[in-house]
Formats: structure tokens, sequence, C-alpha cells
């Protein structure tokens, strides 16, 4: 599946991210992470938005990720809801 439209899901509240889901143009998954605990856990926070794309058959989008400290679960139910209201 391709992002089509942008979409939007989370809040900048303390252990929350906000995920904006945007079409690109070359036909990849761009992941743009800001976090306050990127040192520790940017990577892991990454995997995490790839593998949850993967998994919903998203083939081509920008994710931008502005995390505030938000658990996994969190993470990726945050990109399922927007991935949900980008159908």
């Amino acid at each position: 599946m391709i992002i089509t439209k942008t979409s939007q899901a989370g809040t900048l509240e303390s252990n929350d991210i906000v995920v904006k889901l945007m079409p690109n143009p070359e036909g990849t998954i761009q992941i743009n992470l800001q976090s306050v605990v990127f040192k520790q856990f940017g990577k892991q926070i990454k995997a995490l938005a790839l593998q949850t794309l993967e998994n919903h058959g998203i083939t081509s989008c920008i994710c931008d990720l502005d995390d505030k400290g938000a658990l996994d679960y969190v993470i990726q139910a945050r990109i399922e809801s927007a991935i949900q209201r980008n159908l």
C-alpha cells in the first residue's frame, strides 16, 4: 500500500508521540525521528516504526515521528491510527 494523503495521530504530551504519514514521491519508506530519548532509543524506535509500517503493507511513505518518551505499544498504536486515517 502506498500512502496517498497526509494523516496524523498522537499528541505532544509527555509519554506520547505524534506520527505524521505523508506521500513519498521516491517510492520508499523514509522515517524522520525527533525524540527526547533519541540517543538511548532512536534506533529501536525507528526499527519499530519500520516494522509496524511493513506489517500493515505500507511500501511508500514519509513517516515523521515527534516522540516525547512514548512506550513501544503507544508508538505502534499511533502509527496504526495514522494508517487507518489514511484509508
